[in-house]
């Protein structure tokens, strides 16, 4: 059970060593850490794993994603807030989905953020890791969700073929030239193939906006996730795989998301 009230001795302790480590929110993340201890040893315990340069999810265990507590664990992807803004155009797109499946699922957040703000669903998730399956399983079960093993959509029941509302792939995007660029925590922490989306970073998005028609429902939408100078090439993969497209952006959220929709 969390401490429920650490001593300002213990606070003013735990910010000093997270400052001096070069942690920018400092204050917050030893709020996260106090509360989600259990005792004074697991306080030191939490503190070095992050002094270490373990990202605070990891850390602590879940990570915040549109007001839900979603667990993650060593090796799988922790979800980023930019993302929560996928989740909204996909809500946006299809109000009254009854078909979603989460592709590239990593920890499942963003079908689990689906589910609950659509209400009842039929939800289904995928990713070709293990790890990665495993903790999606923890995320979705409580809503009903099936999590499903294998590359993209040979992972799907075939039943799924031609039902999808909503098809959320949060592919690996980034260009495998710079993954040495990305910060240690990504990059130290979290499995290359979520990451690396080859030479220009679109290998899977392509492969997914190439497929996704088969498995939309007449009307249902593909989503994912982009950068700002990769857009015009996701945008015409997803045209060319006969979707009606369009482009949407959160400039204070960073993001970029294409939308498709099957005619």
């Amino acid at each position: 059970m969390p401490s429920p009230s650490p001593s300002p001795v213990l606070r003013d302790s735990v910010v000093a060593a997270l400052r001096a480590a070069g942690c920018v929110f400092a204050e917050d993340e030893a709020e996260l850490i106090l509360t989600s201890a259990s005792s004074p040893h697991h306080v030191a315990s939490m503190v070095e794993r992050r002094v270490s340069g373990l990202p605070l999810e990891l850390v602590v265990g879940w990570a915040e994603f549109r007001g839900l507590r979603i667990a993650v664990a060593p090796g799988v992807f922790v979800p980023r807030r930019r993302t929560e803004f996928l989740v909204a155009q996909a809500l946006a797109q299809a109000p009254d989905a009854a078909v979603v499946v989460d592709l590239c699922c990593g920890s499942g957040a963003v079908g689990a953020a689906l589910a609950a703000g659509l209400g009842p669903v039929e939800l289904h998730a995928a990713d070709i890791d293990p790890a990665a399956v495993r903790c999606a399983r923890r995320n979705v079960a409580g809503l009903g969700g099936l999590v499903h093993q294998g590359d993209l959509f040979e992972a799907l029941p075939g039943a799924l073929r031609g039902r999808v509302d909503i098809l959320a792939a949060n592919v690996p995007y980034v260009p495998s030239g710079e993954i040495g660029l990305l910060p240690p925590e990504a990059r130290d922490h979290e499995p290359l193939a979520a990451l690396d989306g080859g030479a220009d970073g679109l290998d899977v998005l392509r492969r997914v906006a190439a497929g996704a028609p088969d498995w939309l429902a007449p009307g249902g939408c593909l989503l994912t996730e982009t950068s700002h100078h990769q857009a015009p090439a996701a945008v015409a993969a997803f045209t060319t795989a006969g979707l009606r497209t369009r482009l949407a952006v959160s400039e204070e959220q960073h993001a970029h998301v294409v939308v498709g929709v099957r005619p």
